[in-house]
């Protein structure tokens, strides 16, 4: 994430496990304010790991964008996804459609591609009428509470993604590689150090090894940077891995994680690791009409189960590149 200018600082709100709370007064020029604010806004992103800013009033998918738009630097868009979003505007998307009864857990986006949004933007219009806080985690808090041998082995090998994509779960590849031409998706594949291998159905198996923990761009802070316990396998509705593996097989599931050198990720590893993230988890509920900005190396964010209706947009800004273990492209 770029440093940010010189700014007067803004009166960010820190309460004990809560999302820092930036209260604005009302405006009908959300764009105008996210403008003249950007820098300090900004430096507040960089002290805190994420702030919340309640007092917009954001009211439309338009505004959003407007807002998104003026506090990045350029929307990218989404690759890899491994569930569906409606896209609303250029870079502008909902967030992952996922059962609303199951909870997504603590992840940094799209940290198994090679290039990361290191800023994510968050803005709810419609909040839900119980639960389904976008929570966030400091990374390297939850580092330093995991028991050391676990860090440097994952510090070693990195972590592997292994997918599975069909037609029936989850993005199919012509979703997630914005093409159904194997010649492009193999390409794209090369290019970023993802290995596949073309199922006799037609279907594909992909494989990405990707760092644990990386350094964060500006302060250079190790990080605990990855999706490890979001995408396994022991983190599904026990149900929902059952029927899986009843109906594709323990080798056929839509996604599960590795250590980097392709040894499982045991069941007890998922719990420690979910048990670490919710000891050191802030979350705020979200209002109709808040902003919520996060700097995705620093921090993890996670979307509890809900009730009713919820509309939460998201947009993803600050490409960085992503080393690759082993010194690969």
């Amino acid at each position: 994430m770029s440093s940010p200018h010189l700014a007067a600082p803004l009166d960010v709100e820190q309460r004990p496990g809560r999302t820092p709370l930036l209260q604005v007064d009302p405006t009908a020029d959300a764009p105008g304010w996210a403008a003249q604010h950007r820098d300090g806004l900004r430096a507040a992103v960089a002290q805190h790991g994420a702030v919340l800013v309640r007092g917009l009033g954001l009211r439309d998918a338009a505004q959003v964008a407007a807002v998104f738009q003026r506090l990045g630097t350029g929307l990218m868009a989404e690759r890899e996804a491994f569930a569906s979003r409606q896209t609303y505007a250029d870079g502008v998307y909902s967030s992952t459609k996922w059962p609303a009864n199951q909870p997504m857990c603590m992840h940094h986006e799209l940290s198994y591609t090679l290039e990361i949004p290191s800023l994510m933007l968050f803005a709810c219009l419609t909040p839900p009428t119980a639960g389904g806080v976008t929570a966030v985690a400091d990374s390297t808090a939850v580092m330093n509470a995991l028991p050391p041998e676990l860090v440097q082995r994952f510090a070693r090998e990195g972590w592997m993604l292994v997918r599975n994509y069909n037609d029936e779960i989850g993005a199919s590849y012509a979703d997630a590689f914005g093409t159904a031409e194997r010649g492009a998706v193999e390409a794209y594949c090369r290019a970023n150090a993802i290995e596949l291998e073309w199922q006799p159905d037609g279907g594909l198996r992909t494989r990405q090894r990707r760092p644990a923990l990386v350094g964060h761009p500006v302060t250079k802070q190790p990080c605990w940077f990855n999706q490890i316990a979001f995408l396994n396998e022991w983190t599904m509705d026990p149900d929902v891995h059952e029927y899986l593996v009843e109906m594709y097989g323990a080798d056929g599931l839509p996604f599960t994680t590795c250590f980097g050198g392709g040894d499982p990720v045991g069941e007890d590893v998922v719990a420690l690791l979910n048990q670490v993230y919710e000891a050191n988890t802030l979350r705020e509920p979200w209002q109709a009409g808040d902003l919520m900005l996060v700097d995705n190396v620093r921090m993890a964010h996670s979307r509890e189960p809900y009730q009713g209706d919820r509309e939460v947009l998201v947009g993803m800004s600050e490409p960085l590149r992503m080393p690759v273990p082993g010194g690969g492209r």
